[in-house]
């Protein structure tokens, strides 16, 4: 028979009416974790015992996925009201998510923009939305321009752009390639969004041009299905950029650029 009444986490008796276990199996450590951030972000505030109770597994694995949501920052603690005479030992601990917990569970915040930006395509026009989008990038990469074009010569303009980027959630790096740099993007926060609306990505392409002093060729998106964005950036020592090619930004010509370090990163 199921107790009404339990104790908590500080010794005392909560009464509590009948809690009906929800069937769950139980299988690998990241579906249990799943399943117990569920129940919190249903139904929380919840003490590692009631959690237990709902998902029908013992309180000491519960305590453990807990454990580790409160280290990854998914969780918080506060404490739990008392319903009756205050008991000895420390009082009992609700549990609840945080934004990142809730975060695993998705956002509709890409589908919010895209719809956003689509009404402003056909209230606006197309140069709205070209404007929205320079507007956006000139917001992300501005703070650090002077980071960046301290610098005389594109690759390492690259190198500082990829850092630059990496601080804004982009996990960016370089890699030289040839006589160029490619600046590889292996995330892309708007990449859902950018799919309908290339305008970020052209955007984008034309700020990194100015930043780098050189024409620059996007040669893949993640908007387009690809594994990462890369940027192919020319870094070479005749004295001129060379021949833009499809798909490329070109600034005005004449910037003298050489390979630093023989390519290398400084």
């Amino acid at each position: 028979m199921k107790k009404t009444g339990t104790q908590d986490e500080a010794g005392g008796d909560m009464p509590r009416a009948e809690v009906q276990p929800v069937p769950v199996q139980v299988g690998p450590e990241g579906r249990t974790r799943h399943e117990v951030a569920r129940l919190l972000l249903e139904q929380g505030p919840m003490t590692a015992v009631v959690v237990a109770e709902q998902l029908g597994i013992s309180a000491a694995a519960v305590r453990r996925h807990l454990d580790a949501l409160l280290a990854d920052g998914e969780a918080e603690t506060r404490d739990a009201p008392r319903r009756g005479p205050r008991g000895r030992g420390r009082p009992a601990k609700n549990f609840l998510l945080t934004e990142a917990g809730r975060a695993r569970f998705g956002h509709a915040y890409d589908d919010l923009a895209s719809s956003a930006i689509r009404f402003l395509a056909e209230h606006a026009g197309e140069d709205a939305v070209k404007a929205f989008a320079e507007a956006r990038v000139a917001s992300l990469v501005g703070p650090h321009q002077d980071a960046i074009t301290k610098h005389t010569d594109p690759a390492a303009r690259a190198e500082a752009l990829a850092a630059a980027l990496t601080r804004e959630g982009y996990a960016a790096s370089t890699r030289q390639v040839g006589v160029g740099e490619q600046l590889c993007q292996h995330h892309c926060p708007v990449a859902h969004v950018a799919a309908e609306f290339p305008q970020l990505c052209e955007a984008e392409t034309e700020a990194f041009a100015e930043l780098l002093g050189t024409h620059v060729q996007r040669l893949a998106t993640i908007a387009r299905g690809d594994n990462a964005c890369t940027t192919h950036v020319p870094v070479v020592s005749t004295g001129h950029p060379a021949t833009p090619g499809p798909g490329s930004t070109a600034p005005s010509p004449g910037r003298t650029a050489r390979i630093p370090n023989g390519g290398k990163p400084a």
